[in-house]
């Protein structure tokens, strides 16, 4: 199967133009670059880390609909090392940042958060591996699509360098491989899903780093 005629290829281009938006944002660019001010980094670990449970949910939901076992511990392993490790990124990044516990309590969540949020839970309420995998892979494989453009060096302070590495390295670029072939492999049967569901995490994506500079998308 060529690159043009996978399935995740071509909901990847339905995307656009809010693909190619999200991933040469201004954030991902800045961020890269270890320009990005304190406040904006700080605002948007304190909205991306309200992912983690919600994601978590959905990615039990993968587990659980998945029709084969080798994928369920694929997806098991992955669950293990957002709990692990990603967590304790966030809690030495708001160390770091001088985040509080009780400012980050305070924050309300953004549109996009908010939206976010909603589209990981219907993806897993739908109790669809397909649906389930739609959201994810775009979670994913958008992270790794900035994060492999990052110039070498990468920026020095860990909190700028840290979150790209965990977006780009052998582990994460497998398992979005894993993703995306899981994606090709049952989501062409429910294709019109798939695509509404994709194309809404994009256009979250993108919304969610414009929130980061305090614009809200429509």
């Amino acid at each position: 199967m060529t690159q043009e005629e996978r399935f995740s290829e071509r909901l990847r281009a339905a995307a656009e133009p809010d693909w190619t938006a999200a991933v040469t944002h201004r954030f991902t660019r800045e961020l890269m670059a270890g320009t990005i001010a304190p406040d904006i980094m700080a605002r948007y670990l304190v909205q991306d880390h309200r992912f983690l449970d919600p994601f978590l949910m959905l990615l039990g939901a993968a587990m659980a609909t998945s029709d084969r076992f080798e994928s369920r511990l694929r997806l098991a392993r992955f669950a293990g090392l957002v709990a692990g490790e990603e967590n304790t990124y966030f809690e030495r990044a708001f160390e770091a940042l001088g985040v509080s516990p009780a400012e980050r309590e305070a924050t309300p969540d953004t549109a996009a958060t908010s939206g976010f949020q909603a589209i990981m839970r219907e993806a897993a309420e739908r109790r669809s591996y397909a649906a389930a995998l739609s959201v994810l892979t775009v979670a994913e494989w958008l992270y790794l699509d900035w994060a492999s453009r990052a110039p070498q060096p990468l920026p020095g302070d860990f909190v700028h360098r840290e979150w790209i590495t965990l977006h780009d390295n052998p582990g994460f670029r497998d398992f979005v491989a894993f993703l995306r072939s899981e994606l090709d492999r049952v989501g062409p049967e429910h294709h019109a899903l798939c695509e509404d569901l994709f194309r809404r995490a994009v256009a979250l994506e993108r919304a969610f780093f414009e929130a980061a500079y305090g614009a809200e998308a429509s």
